[in-house]
């Protein structure tokens, strides 16, 4: 395939998402992250570039990915004073796959075209082996003959792929989710903690919660992990407070009092206070039962 592919934060998603394009015949030209150990080993393991400049990736790459971790560092890497990747950037395409706020996804986009690029924001609801199998859920925002021209890779990354409207419009939507899906987490935290504390067969509980309106996908995902307190970070509890912080500014922009979310951010946010934001979102029962938190 003639496409250069480049990557800008090689975490555990981003790597992983590389390398399903490399297994599918795509040539990865670059990759760059702060963890310059990780991005060399990964450079190494994909024999491409080891991009120490954010302009390498653009001058090297045709189509450019992002996944980076919040708003502070999208705007470093587009618009750094010494070193972005709007440099020569005329006919890239940028890809942005963080979960960010619909802001920060506009300004980068008008950025873009500006400098004679485009971008679309690819919000993404997946998990790590996810990235790596190529069966992401993709949340696509951005202008749709873009979208059409990008649609082949973004297929061979994705088993469920939408277009959800303009810039911005993803963002917005993955924000949702993630509110969701971080109340379900504290709410079945609580649910469990007091199951405890009341001494009930936790796995009795779990058994009933999931025949019954206490069902849920975190449930399946976070119930055993909370029980047994391991709490391997698949998504941080930092990424969950983010998140959900990105929610709250949302709800705000629109007049809109979002107790729930409030309340759960607030959770999240202690547990990253305590030194503990590395911890999987399933970490917030470290808060909810009884003698595990001071």
């Amino acid at each position: 395939m003639s496409q250069k592919i480049g990557f800008v934060g090689v975490g555990r998603m981003g790597a992983n998402m590389a390398r399903n394009l490399k297994d599918r015949g795509y040539e990865i030209s670059a990759v760059n992250d702060v963890n310059k150990e990780a991005a060399a080993g990964l450079a190494k393991e994909l024999d491409c570039l080891h991009a120490e400049e954010l302009a390498q990736v653009t001058e090297s790459s045709d189509i450019i990915f992002t996944v980076i971790t919040n708003d502070e560092a999208m705007r470093s890497i587009y618009f750094s004073d010494n070193d972005n990747l709007l440099v020569s950037a005329e006919g890239k395409t940028f890809i942005n796959c963080a979960t960010l706020s619909p802001g920060i996804q506009k300004e980068v986009a008008d950025a873009a075209e500006n400098a004679g690029a485009g971008a679309l924001e690819g919000c993404m609801a997946s998990s790590i082996p996810q990235a790596r199998e190529g069966k992401l859920y993709l949340m696509i925002g951005g202008k749709e003959e873009l979208f059409n021209t990008m649609k082949p890779i973004l297929e061979d990354m994705s088993i469920n792929l939408k277009l959800i409207g303009d810039i911005g419009k993803a963002a917005q939507v993955k924000a949702l989710v993630n509110m969701v899906m971080n109340i379900n987490t504290a709410g079945l935290a609580e649910g469990l903690g007091l199951a405890d504390s009341l001494g009930l067969d936790l796995e009795m509980v779990c058994e009933v919660f999931s025949q019954t309106g206490a069902n849920s996908r975190v449930l399946e995902t976070d119930a055993e992990d909370m029980i047994a307190r391991d709490h391997e970070a698949w998504f941080s509890a930092e990424h969950a407070a983010k998140d959900s912080g990105i929610a709250a500014d949302i709800a705000k922009e629109v007049g809109l009092n979002l107790p729930l979310n409030d309340a759960t951010c607030s959770q999240f946010n202690k547990l990253v206070e305590d030194g503990k934001g590395e911890l999987d979102k399933s970490g917030v029962a470290e808060l909810t039962f009884k003698g595990r938190h001071p």
